[in-house]
């Protein structure tokens, strides 16, 4: 669906300029957006998702990083 919005063309400028440092566009900003409000169905998933890879806590003593550990994670994320 378009939606046609009456924004301040400096509002959207500059919204513009910072959405140009991650890589997002100001139509994916607000869509994204909607989808936060609406209660996008996953996003008890997502929450899941970050507090597993948050680094919360501490690792247990002698552990280090392993790659293919944390890649094989990833690899569960639910996608679209």
């Amino acid at each position: 669906m378009n939606i046609t919005l009456s924004i301040d063309e400096q509002l959207v400028q500059r919204a513009r300029e910072k959405l140009r440092a991650t890589g997002k566009t100001v139509n994916q900003e607000i869509r994204e957006h909607l989808q936060h409000i609406a209660g996008d169905e996953d996003l008890e998933a997502a929450i899941e998702f970050l507090e597993k890879t948050s680094g919360m806590g501490k690792p247990e003593p002698g552990w280090k990083w392993n790659r293919e550990e944390i890649y094989e994670d990833r690899l569960k994320w639910p996608r679209k």
